[in-house]
This record gives structure tokens, C-alpha cells and sequence, in this order.
């Protein structure tokens, strides 16, 4: 097997607690998915760790690297080496993992955290992109992507990722928009932020609109005249309320967002994610009035409500009672419902992401 190169190697390192056919079924069906060759390898100890990840010096080498470390300390010591852009994928949620410069870091997804491990890594690979702080901790960043070939100040559209506002789901989710967004010709910043169940919800809002600031001090030509905020799921509701306090946009777009925080507060959707995102507020009604969208209309800023029929229906049903709802504030709404589950508004492969793409781009001409 030697001198093979394929676009994505997995590792997956000793003593890792997973089914080892279930791992390379699922590592398969995501390079299928991203058209890329792939293979996964099970190395019996640190050393084989380090050949695999060293560019060719093992029996594989390839353009991407995932590794699963599994709970060897010698193995896990070695995440924090500077090896290069790896992606380090922990099945179990570890908060605060420390991974060398430029690799990153996907954690307590289960096995399914292996498609994203993959497709993060991928990803990575097919746009530059530049990453810029806009504060201290390491949570508080945004990714720019610039289009290529295109006139001078494009439009921006900053993605806002969702996860029910926890620390186990980060801005890896809108990858794949990233690339499709910036290859229609737009700006694209990928915001980062920190969330509230290791930091507390004031700590969140006041980083999204810090990353939102955040853009007009940025050194590259992009059009701040012509800005799209699009948040999925939580990052929906993050950035309304982003812009119902004051974030000047010309456009925000729900993406199967969680637009009623009292109703899902009441309807425990997400495992009481409304109630561990805001705590004991929740319960109450001391944040709810300023953190559920419902509650903030109107916003007086263009919205486009994008929402899946085959979704959870609690969100289908707050979509539809949202568009009502800023349609008779005032508010300038177009809803836009169309097959797709909850992760199909984020895939560029579905109908839903594809309307979704060309309204927005319409709407920042």
C-alpha cells in the first residue's frame, strides 16, 4: 500500500470505544457523499498515530487528516503538537481540548461526528480562508472567504451556526454554505462565538453582535453596504435578535430557526435546550421577552423565514406563526416552505438550500 495518496485518511487511534465495521461504514458513506477517496486505518499506538498524520512517512498519505484518538494519554498528548491542520475528532463531548495551530478540533457528536470530522476536513481544503479574532478567547472568531473573479466589494453574508446553543456543535456546520455561498460571489463571514452552557448567555449575545461589529474592521473589499445575516436553527434566533437589537443588515434569513423561546421552553424541544441555554430565566420569564424572536417584532429589517415540512413539526409550527406574526407588525417577510428535514436548509445539495441561495442573492443586488 505504499505511495497511495488519497484525499482523506482516518486514524483512528488505540483503545477507541466504537465498532470498528460501524467506523469504516460510516467514514465510506461520507467520502461518497463529498465525491473524495478515503480510507481509514487502525493505529495500535502513538507512533503509528505520528506516521499517519506525517505526510507519507506511514503507509498512506493523504491531503486530509482526521484522527480519533481514543483514551490513550500517549495519544492524546500528541493532539496538542503542532502537526498541522488535522482534524481531531473525540466521540464523547471534551470541552476545552487544546489542538496544535491550524488543527482543529470536533467533539460529542457520537459516531455521526465522523461525517462531520470528514466533511470539515474536506471542506477545509477546496477555499482559502482567512481567520480573524474578534476578542481573547479562543471561541471568538470568524472565518472570511473572499469569492474569486469577482468585481471589486462584494456582498457579505455572515452564517450564524445553530447546535441548541452547545459547546458540541461550532461553526464546522455551515462549511458546506461557505462554499457555496462564496462561489455565487459573495463574501462570506463564518461567525464563531461562545456558548452559553460553559459561559453564559450574555456572553453569547454579546459575541454575536461583537463578530457582527466585528466586519467593518476588517481589511478586505466587501460591500457593508449590502449584508445578509443567515443563522440555522439556534444561530437563527441569535441572529434576529441580533438585529432586533440593533445590527444593521440588509437582510435576515431564518434557517429552521427557533423562533418562539416560550413555546419551546414549553415544549422541552431539544432536551430543554431553551432552559439550559438561558437558565433559570427561562422559567422565570426574565430573558425570554429579549431572546425569543416572537417577542422582539417588529424588526423593521427584511427577513426571509426558511423552513423544511419535514422538519420537527414544533418548528414548523413557530415558522409559520412568525411570518404571521411580523407580517401584520409591519415587517417586510417572505416565508418560504419546501420539502427538507432540519439539516436540508443547510446542504447545497437540496432544493430548499438552492431556493434559499437565490432569494438571498436577489435580495443583496
Amino acid at each position: 500500500m505504499s505511495g497511495i495518496v488519497r484525499d482523506v485518511l482516518v486514524v483512528a487511534g488505540p483503545g477507541l470505544v466504537a465498532d470498528a465495521a460501524l467506523l469504516s461504514e460510516t467514514a465510506e458513506r461520507a467520502f461518497a457523499a463529498l465525491g473524495v477517496s478515503g480510507a481509514l486505518v487502525h493505529a495500535r499506538d502513538a507512533a503509528e498515530v505520528m506516521a499517519c498524520t506525517a505526510g507519507g512517512d506511514g503507509e498512506l498519505s493523504a491531503a486530509a487528516v482526521v484522527v480519533v484518538p481514543g483514551p490513550v494519554d500517549e495519544v492524546r498528548r500528541l493532539m496538542k503538537q503542532c502537526l498541522g491542520p488535522l482534524v481531531w475528532l473525540d466521540l464523547a463531548r471534551v470541552d476545552g481540548a487544546e489542538v496544535g495551530e491550524g488543527a482543529t478540533h470536533v467533539h460529542g457528536r457520537g459516531v455521526e461526528g465522523l461525517i462531520w470530522a470528514i466533511r470539515h476536513a474536506v471542506h477545509r481544503l477546496r477555499h482559502p480562508r482567512t481567520r480573524i479574532a474578534y476578542g481573547t478567547h479562543r471561541d471568538q472568531w470568524g472565518e472570511l472567504y473572499l469569492p474569486e473573479g469577482v468585481g471589486d466589494r462584494p456582498a457579505v453574508v455572515v452564517l450564524v451556526h445553530g447546535g441548541n446553543w452547545r459547546s458540541n456543535w461550532a461553526a464546522d456546520l455551515m462549511d458546506a454554505l461557505c462554499l457555496d455561498l462564496v462561489g455565487r460571489g459573495h463574501a462570506v463571514w463564518n461567525l464563531e462565538y461562545r456558548r452559553p452552557d460553559l459561559h453564559g448567555w450574555w456572553a453569547t449575545t454579546a459575541d454575536v453582535a461583537a463578530g457582527l461589529a466585528a466586519l467593518a474592521t476588517v481589511d478586505a473589499p466587501i460591500d457593508l453596504d449590502r449584508v445578509a445575516v443567515v443563522g440555522h436553527s439556534a444561530g437563527a434566533q441569535l441572529a434576529l435578535c441580533a438585529v432586533a437589537d440593533g445590527a444593521r443588515v440588509s437582510l435576515v434569513v431564518s434557517l429552521a430557526g427557533m423562533l418562539d423561546l416560550v413555546e419551546g421552553d414549553r415544549r422541552w424541544l431539544g432536551s430543554g435546550a431553551v432552559a439550559a441555554a438561558l437558565g433559570t430565566a427561562s422559567r422565570t420569564g426574565l430573558e425570554v421577552g429579549t431572546a425569543s424572536p416572537l417577542l422582539r417584532l417588529p424588526l423593521r429589517v427584511r427577513q426571509l423565514i426558511v423552513q423544511g415540512s419535514g422538519d420537527e413539526l414544533d418548528l414548523v409550527d413557530f415558522a409559520r406563526r412568525y411570518a404571521r406574526a411580523a407580517r401584520e407588525a409591519g415587517d417586510d417577510v417572505t416565508y418560504l416552505e419546501m420539502s427538507g428535514d432540519h439539516f436540508a436548509v443547510i446542504d447545497p445539495r437540496a432544493p430548499i438550500w438552492r431556493t434559499t441561495a437565490l432569494a438571498i442573492t436577489d435580495a443583496l443586488r
